[in-house]
């Protein structure tokens, strides 16, 4: 990687601010996340306090920085597929992506935020907050890891060859649909990481392809997803097709991420 001539536009750096405020919320937080209130909801994923926190940050900066523009996230009230489908744009946030890796201390969980003009994402941004490292990119803009305090580095993920391919999975240690899809496809190992973290390590190069056979929302990929295009990757479903946004059900397809 080397530092690019572009900058992130205007929309994308203060995105990443937005981000990194919650972000350096959620540190303190996992400081002393012993003494962490856990509640449930009712697909029995955990929520926490912290979770509230960031999202209140996210709420609160998108609306001061981008007035007007609606914003679904994980953690408010979810808009009715009447109320949303004509928007032009909006935001989706996960203002805590993993929040089992923050409850059982993995480091494993990121802040998404992504604009999604039409049915694709157009910018996002991913923060890490135990590194303090941004990832920040979109189709028409290229797309950067900024390490705390240091200057951009443009993404350019070299093609490798097949057989030398490393496959980013979740942390669950059974993955029969996954192995299924792989059978048969030539790939160097397996590699396995929590939440979003994966599209970062795809745009920087360090694994090449990421089949999802569990269950995501589009909060969870569209930050990813425009990532991944700016560094010159793709996200697909299992037909081939661009994955898209602002379905009925915000709930994701099966798909295939990779450079």
């Amino acid at each position: 990687m080397t530092a690019g001539a572009r900058k992130p536009d205007d929309a994308l750096v203060r995105m990443g601010e937005i981000a990194a405020a919650a972000g350096r919320e959620l540190v303190v937080r996992y400081a002393v996340r012993t003494g962490l209130a856990v509640r449930y909801k009712a697909d029995r994923t955990p929520v926490t306090d912290a979770d509230d926190a960031a999202q209140a940050i996210i709420a609160t900066g998108l609306a001061e920085a981008f007035p007007g523009v609606p914003v679904i996230s994980e953690e408010s009230a979810l808009p009715g597929f009447e109320a949303r489908k004509d928007w032009p744009e909006f935001f989706l946030v996960d203002p805590l992506d993993g929040t089992k890796g923050f409850v059982q201390g993995t480091g494993d969980f990121c802040v998404n935020i992504a604009l999604v003009h039409g049915r694709y994402p157009v910018a996002g941004v991913i923060f890490l907050p135990l590194t303090g490292e941004l990832f920040a990119g979109g189709p028409e803009l290229g797309a950067w890891r900024i390490p705390d305090g240091e200057s951009p580095l443009s993404l350019h993920p070299q093609p490798v060859r097949p057989e030398e391919r490393i496959v980013l999975t979740s942390r669950a240690r059974r993955t029969p649909r996954l192995d299924a899809y792989m059978a048969g496809k030539p790939y160097l190992g397996k590699l396995h990481v929590g939440g979003a973290v994966k599209f970062c390590m795809l745009a920087s190069g360090f694994g090449q392809i990421y089949p999802c056979f569990h269950p995501t929302s589009e909060w969870d990929t569209a930050a990813g997803q425009a990532l991944l295009e700016g560094a010159g990757g793709s996200v697909r479903d299992l037909h081939g097709d661009r994955f898209r946004y602002n379905k009925p059900s915000l709930e994701n397809e099966f798909f295939v991420a990779g450079i």
